[in-house]
């Protein structure tokens, strides 16, 4: 933990009588870990109102340039803060590797904008409290559609359900960050960023034979920004679909436009070749660095297309 610093808080936890009787009731140390970056006008509403459901909550900072790891702090959170932004996945392997170290029996991961109430902690995490399930993850859609999602977001969950699907067909909504696991095991990877992380984490889980449960949740977008939110999340949803088809389909992400570059190139030197031999007609200098280009970016594509998905295929022979 090298790239973080701790602020300790400097109060305990805050537990109301309805949240004693559970805690009290599973014996269990509940620990909640949110990843932040530039949420002041959130954050210290949703800490406060989180311990009031979990024995302790952190929250690891992503390098934000306003107060949000002192406002977290001041609210009661235990706060790491990178020095320089990690992304997503990397801040929440940190917030979970810093619960285990202080004796968390369940983690719950939340969204730090106020998406989702801190209530349902207790509906989350009792699949794992009875011993029904390893993971239980909050899903929206479990009856029905969730009207409170903005129409940008479902098109773009309906997108990245369909490529995390492909790899497990046991997730139902993959893109909820609202999600209780078992301290014990030792199976969630974080080896994704951004939108990509929520995916990661279930189909990891699932490939490590974790007993995963989904729980319906409601959802709220109060503190979005109606003009730059839709922007940023539709952005994202660009690069993850992009980087998954890269790591997935190399060969139609490389060879294919690859081939096609590589035969424009082919074509403009035949023609190349006919000025220069028959000396029909005068080529510019322009015309000569286009074929070259073309043709050396073609034959580089391709051939790193062919050869990505040869280890690919070569990476799931060995793993099945």
């Amino acid at each position: 933990m090298s790239d973080q610093l701790l602020m300790k808080s400097g109060t305990g936890p805050i537990i109301n009588k309805r949240n004693k009787c559970t805690i009290s009731r599973v014996s269990k140390n509940v620990t909640v870990v949110l990843s932040a970056y530039n949420e002041e006008t959130s954050i210290g509403s949703i800490v406060l109102l989180t311990r009031l459901y979990a024995d302790r909550v952190i929250l690891v900072d992503d390098a934000s340039s306003d107060q949000t790891a002192e406002i977290a702090k001041k609210a009661g959170a235990e706060v790491m803060i990178n020095k320089t932004s990690r992304g997503k996945g990397a801040s929440l392997e940190t917030g979970f590797e810093a619960a285990v170290h202080l004796g968390a029996d369940v983690i719950v991961t939340m969204d730090s904008r106020g998406r989702h109430n801190p209530e349902d902690i207790p509906r989350l995490i009792d699949p794992i409290i009875t011993g029904g399930a390893d993971v239980v993850n909050g899903t929206r859609y479990l009856n029905k559609v969730s009207k409170n999602t903005p129409v940008y977001r479902r098109v773009g969950q309906t997108i990245l359900g369909r490529f995390a699907n492909k790899k497990s067909d046991k997730i139902r909504d993959s893109q909820v960050t609202f999600r209780a696991f078992t301290a014990s095991k030792k199976d969630i990877i974080f080896d994704a960023r951004d939108l990509a992380t929520e995916d990661e984490m279930l189909i990891n889980a699932d490939k490590s034979g974790l007993r995963i449960k989904e729980i319906e949740i409601g959802t709220h977008y109060t503190f979005e920004d109606p003009i730059q939110a839709p922007v940023k999340y539709v952005r994202g949803v660009l690069k993850t679909v992009i980087r998954d088809i890269e790591a997935n389909k190399p060969l139609y992400f490389y060879a294919v436009p690859g081939f096609a570059l590589a035969t424009c190139g082919f074509c403009m030197g035949v023609k190349f070749l006919e000025v220069l031999v028959l000396g029909i007609e005068s080529l510019h200098f322009w015309y000569v660095i286009i074929m070259i280009f073309l043709s050396v970016a073609g034959v580089y594509m391709t051939v790193k297309g062919i050869v990505l998905h040869s280890l690919a295929e070569v990476t799931q022979t060995e793993a099945t």
